[in-house]
């Protein structure tokens, strides 16, 4: 019952919401103990691409900054609209303004004017069609564009794959050990979860530019491969 009990506690666990996830599983021990870590790890190519877009204004004065860039915002968030882009995936991330001043020596600053941004948090779910959209943004207006951040919408799956493969790598590791020490594995005593993420990639090389039948440059957007690891500690009893 009291295993039944911590699987139950464990399956819980699962629906917790994007934190690391923490299963464990004890008993007592009689025999000699083994402790260790294991990782498994899988690759998926991404399907999701989160890219922040803005625009960057100034003017002589805070009014005029401000309406421009929400002129020029206006005219972005229309063409993420006709390129079918859901409104869900598009999210004000930040409105700045902040005043700019010349600076003399023995003098006092000036105000010279004010610069406003407005900045959009964009999903991409067409990610080799991300980079023509980008394009067509600035060509809206938009004078700012950070990422992507690639990475897989749904990992639950490969999060899976990858707890399995941690499980035989460590039963694995345990077998190895044990036949050193010239014991044999008897049971599983305990497992913990440290949880499931994805691993950051090298940073990416300057977006790619490639000529399009005499057309200009267009951006190229790759997704690659993106590894996704989880690791685990478990405990053996060896006799």
């Amino acid at each position: 019952m009291r295993l039944i009990g911590a699987l139950m506690l464990g399956a819980l666990s699962w629906a917790a919401p994007a934190v690391a996830q923490q299963a464990s599983i004890t008993q007592t021990i009689a025999g000699t103990r083994l402790d260790v870590s294991a990782t498994g790890e899988v690759t998926r190519v991404p399907d999701l691409a989160i890219i922040s877009a803005g625009v960057v204004t100034r003017s002589t004065s805070a009014t005029a900054a401000l309406q421009e860039a929400a002129q020029r915002m206006q005219r972005v968030i229309a063409a993420l609209k006709r390129a079918g882009i859901d409104d869900r995936d598009i999210q004000t991330s930040n409105v700045n303004l902040n005043p700019e001043y010349r600076y003399q020596e023995n003098q006092s600053p000036q105000l010279t004017g004010y610069t406003a941004s407005n900045q959009l948090t964009i999903r991409f779910h067409d990610i080799r069609n991300s980079g023509k959209i980008l394009d067509a943004l600035v060509a809206e207006g938009a004078n700012q564009i950070n990422g992507p951040n690639l990475t897989v919408e749904h990992p639950e799956a490969a999060l899976d794959e990858a707890r399995a493969k941690a499980v035989a790598n460590g039963r694995a590791r345990a077998e190895l050990y044990a036949r050193a020490l010239g014991l044999h594995v008897v049971r599983v005593v305990a497992v913990s979860e440290s949880g499931g993420y994805a691993v950051p990639p090298a940073p990416p090389p300057p977006p790619m530019m490639m000529m399009a039948r005499g057309e200009r440059d267009s951006t190229i957007i790759q997704p690659g491969e993106q590894k996704l690891q989880v690791s685990v500690g478990m405990t053996f009893e060896l006799q």
